[in-house]
């Protein structure tokens, strides 16, 4: 065996040649030894193994996909990755594309014209097999340009021509939302949003104030510049510091409803959900801390994730097939924000 193999503190991956050296065998039988379905002798194949084992040496899975112009990149693109249900989503189509044997390429389409730009470019360039759009922000340009580079398009939270979709039903969780609180006496109503304009957030606002009116309720909408925390105090604010305040909000999501919670207790000195009942979107892990205790609907980033990758794997076996649409439901977690059958004595 050469020097460059024996040395653990030599700089590099360790590679097919120095597997064939220490096997004593050839360049090209390593090869065939790591290729499904190729022809190799058992023992030949049992010493590549075993001298593998011992190097630490693993596939250059990037270099055989260029040969075979596979890379087994995809692409996940997305807006602020970092913030609420995105980022569980982001990291839970990682670990199924991780499972499925791909490589996930997280692609950050950020906030200016530039990063857009950016964005775009690292999409194609890295040439990507497949492309999931996590999010509605985005724009369109992003499917148009993979659909024009051959890549199959799984887009979650929003709706796409020739694009397969996963669908939270946004519209009859929101519609629930008002239903029940208007079940329990709450008539005056709040919907705390962004204004983002997400297609999610759009049919949960446009759901939820249709039933809010179809059922007499009066209603008050206010949105803060974007759908995180503090864009949530800014609705909070809007809602909260007026003397005609709701009785029961319902937030687009979780991270907009920790922000009317902590307002309506730190600053306006209301309890939940005596004073003020709320209902959230999603179903984070802080919903369930004791500081919220949140009543919120639920979105399973995993079985999504699931959803988009049987959707990749069949739209790669059978190209010609229409679009498909994956519809998931959204059930209500119960928690101590807002509790059916509790009828608090709000005081106004």
């Amino acid at each position: 065996m050469s020097d460059s193999a024996k040395d653990p503190d030599r700089l590099g991956f360790v590679s097919a040649h120095d597997v064939a050296r220490l096997a004593g065998v050839s360049r090209s039988a390593v090869s065939r030894a790591f290729t499904p379905g190729a022809s190799v002798a058992e023992t030949t194949r049992d010493k590549i193994l075993r001298a593998a084992e011992e190097l630490g040496y693993q596939v250059n899975d990037l270099a055989r996909g260029l040969l075979v112009n596979r890379s087994r990149l995809v692409g996940l693109v997305v807006a602020r990755p970092e913030v609420g249900f995105r980022a569980l989503l982001a990291a839970a189509i990682a670990r199924a594309l991780i499972r499925r044997g791909s490589l996930p390429l997280l692609i950050d389409t950020g906030r200016t014209d530039e990063e857009l730009l950016a964005a775009q470019k690292t999409l194609v360039g890295h040439r990507a097999e497949a492309t999931i759009i996590l999010t509605g922000t985005p724009p369109s340009s992003f499917v148009e340009l993979a659909r024009r580079n051959g890549q199959p398009v799984v887009v979650l939270g929003r709706t796409e021509a020739e694009a397969d979709h996963v669908h939270t039903d946004n519209a009859g969780a929101a519609a629930m939302a008002a239903a029940l609180f208007v079940a329990h006496g709450l008539r005056r109503v709040g919907l705390a949003s962004s204004d983002t304009g997400t297609p999610s957030i759009v049919e949960r606002e446009n759901a939820y104030a249709a039933e809010a009116m179809r059922l007499g309720a009066e209603m008050t909408i206010a949105r803060g510049p974007d759908s995180d925390y503090a864009g949530g105090l800014a609705a909070a604010r809007q809602l909260l510091d007026r003397p005609d305040r709701p009785q029961a909000i319902f937030c687009v999501n979780d991270p907009i409803a920790f922000a009317i919670m902590d307002h309506a207790r730190h600053v306006r000195g209301l309890a939940v959900p005596e004073d003020l009942a709320v209902i959230g979107f999603d179903d984070v892990p802080e919903a369930d801390w004791h500081a919220y205790r949140l009543t919120t609907f639920r979105q399973d980033p995993d079985a999504m994730a699931r959803c988009a990758i049987d959707l990749l794997d069949r739209r790669q076996c059978q190209p010609a097939l229409p679009p498909a649409r994956e519809h998931l439901a959204a059930p209500l977690v119960v928690r101590q924000s807002f509790i059916p059958g509790f009828h608090p004595g709000v005081r106004s």
